[in-house]
This record gives structure tokens, C-alpha cells and sequence, in this order.
């Protein structure tokens, strides 16, 4: 089966970042993108008419998620990404790790549940008594494990690309857009528990967090060094690039692989400082909360330890 190509316009022209940027939308993607920010935008607006205030920083974020994603599947790159296994790289390592942090750091289920209404019925679901019955599902719970998490991570880079489903997925438009959307799920139920920015069934500490962080990142850069060592091409995908292209398979691949070494760095170095500044935050209003209550009741603990140390001082003489 000859993989290059899949039917589309074989005459692409040589790819530059300009001509990547060019519009070629994927149907599915373009309709999510824009409902996606018309449903954000929607819980801001409805919060701001109650007189609610919503972090801009948050909303700046969760736009420049969906832009990510458009980015990546609403312009040429999508094109050139059918045929070259760098470009498709650069979508893959987007749309997985980068797209799902900004995604999570705009908060959109804490939106979401601050915007829906209350069910008017007393003991009937309306959409946010549904999102919070989801919330805590034990099929969310079983997702959103690290247990399931971070082998799944794992399983999408390795299970994927060394083994015949990847040339299968690639031989259509659909199995194309079923594997992106897939790359995209993956990435926000793993960075969902670790960013700790929206409610879930699993949130552990901030130490957990970092050890679940750090025991996926090792993997992407493996994968990476592994493409970079190869001496053959791996995948039948981009074995044979359209001529137009004057592109070496074997650098191509290459490339491929310095994109996924060095991707994943960058989101480790973003959530770790978002951990960072999260457990700083959360320190400070735990401190904030103790000068409060010593402020009620006269700072009772402070006199309760002066008085324990004069009784052993007492005791002593």
C-alpha cells in the first residue's frame, strides 16, 4: 500500500512557515474551535451581568489553547502534516502538550459550573447537576488516575508509531482526525489532575503532582532519540514523500524526532512553574486564614504554647 499521500493534492509545494500558516481548515476542528470559545465566552459574559469577577489571565489563556489547535489543524500545516513527519510532529507534540495546558490553565469546568444554572426542579438535573454528577463518576475517577494517566501517555507515543495502527489511522481523513482528537483527549486527562486548576475526582498533593509530571516527560524524550538514531524510516506513513517536497525521508524523520525531544521540555518547565506559583498561592491563604482566626480569638494558640512552655520552665525550677 503506497502511503504517501492518501489521495490528497500531491503537488504541495515546499514547505516554508508561511505557507504552513496558509487557511485550510479541517471541518470538525474549525466548528469545535469557534463553539468552544463562544461556550467560554458565554460563562464570562453570564458571570460579568451577575456581577462576578472572572481572572482575564484565565481567559487570555483558555483563547490562546483554541488558537493553539486551530493553529495546528485549520491552516496548511494539516496538509503538509499528511505527508511530512516533521510537521505532523509539531501538530502531534501541539495539540497533545501544549494545547491541553493552556486548555486547563483557563479553568473551563470551574466556568462552567459557576455559569450553569441551577436546575429550577428540586431534585432534577439540569446540565450542571449533570457536569457535577460526571465530575465525580467513577469513570472519571478511573480516567483521571494516575495509574491510567500516565500509561496511556506512554502508550500513545510507543504503541502508536512502532506498530501498523499508526500507517492504518494515516490511511484516511477519518482515522486522521479520530488520532488528533485522541492525542488532544490524552493530553487533558493527563495535565488535568497535575494543574489542579479545575475541580476532579483525583487531586493528590503538589509533591504527587510533580512525581506524576516527571514519570511521563522521560518517555517523550526517549521517543524522540529514538526516531533521531534510526537509520531506517520507521513509519511506511512518510516513507515516500511527494518529490515536489525534495525532501529526505530519513531526515524528515530526523527532525521528527528533535521535535519530540525537545517538546517535551518545554511543557514540564510550564507546569512545573504553574505548580510552583499554585502552591505558593495556596500557602498564602492557608497563612491569611491562621492570622484571621488568631485575630478572633486573640491568637488562643500562641497563649496556649507560652503557657505550655512556663508550666516545663515551672516544673523544671
Amino acid at each position: 500500500m503506497d502511503h504517501s499521500g492518501h489521495g490528497m493534492n500531491m503537488d504541495l509545494p515546499p514547505f516554508t512557515l508561511g505557507r504552513g500558516l496558509e487557511w485550510s481548515a479541517d471541518p470538525f476542528f474549525l466548528v469545535g474551535c469557534l463553539l468552544a470559545l463562544a461556550l467560554y465566552g458565554w460563562g464570562v459574559v453570564r458571570l460579568m451581568r451577575r456581577g462576578d469577577a472572572w481572572p482575564v489571565s484565565r481567559t487570555i489563556s483558555f483563547v490562546v489553547g483554541v488558537l493553539t489547535i486551530g493553529l495546528v489543524m485549520c491552516t496548511k500545516l494539516n496538509d503538509y502534516g499528511m505527508v511530512m513527519f516533521s510537521v505532523h510532529m509539531v501538530q502531534h507534540m501541539v495539540i497533545s502538550m501544549l494545547s491541553p495546558i493552556l486548555l486547563l490553565m483557563g479553568a473551563p469546568i470551574t466556568l462552567a459550573l459557576r455559569a450553569l444554572p441551577v436546575a429550577a426542579k428540586r431534585g432534577s438535573k439540569g446540565p450542571r447537576e449533570l457536569l457535577l454528577w460526571l465530575l465525580h463518576s467513577r469513570y472519571m475517577r478511573i480516567i483521571t488516575h494516575a495509574a491510567f494517566t500516565i500509561p496511556l501517555f506512554i502508550a500513545s507515543l510507543y504503541a502508536l508509531y512502532f506498530t501498523p495502527l499508526f500507517d492504518f489511522l494515516m490511511g484516511s481523513k477519518v482515522g486522521h482526525l479520530a488520532m488528533m482528537v485522541h492525542f488532544l483527549a490524552v493530553g487533558l486527562v493527563f495535565f488535568w489532575p497535575i494543574m489542579g486548576v479545575d475541580p476532579g475526582p483525583n487531586r493528590p498533593g503538589y509533591v504527587m503532582r510533580m512525581l506524576e509530571l516527571f514519570a511521563g516527560m522521560p518517555f517523550h524524550a526517549f521517543f524522540g532519540i529514538a526516531l533521531m538514531m534510526a537509520s531506517t524510516t520507521m513509519v511506511g506513513t512518510f516513507e515516500n514523500p511527494p518529490a515536489s517536497l525534495g525532501i529526505d525521508p530519513l531526515a524528515d524523520q530526523t527532525a521528527a524526532g528533535g521535535i519530540a525531544w525537545a517538546f517535551s521540555e518545554v511543557p514540564s518547565v510550564l507546569v512545573l512553574l504553574a505548580l510552583l506559583f499554585q502552591w505558593k498561592k495556596s500557602d498564602d491563604r492557608q497563612a491569611r486564614r491562621k492570622d484571621r482566626a488568631a485575630d478572633r480569638d486573640g491568637d488562643k494558640e500562641l497563649a496556649a504554647y507560652n503557657a505550655y512552655l512556663a508550666s516545663l520552665n515551672a516544673r523544671g525550677q
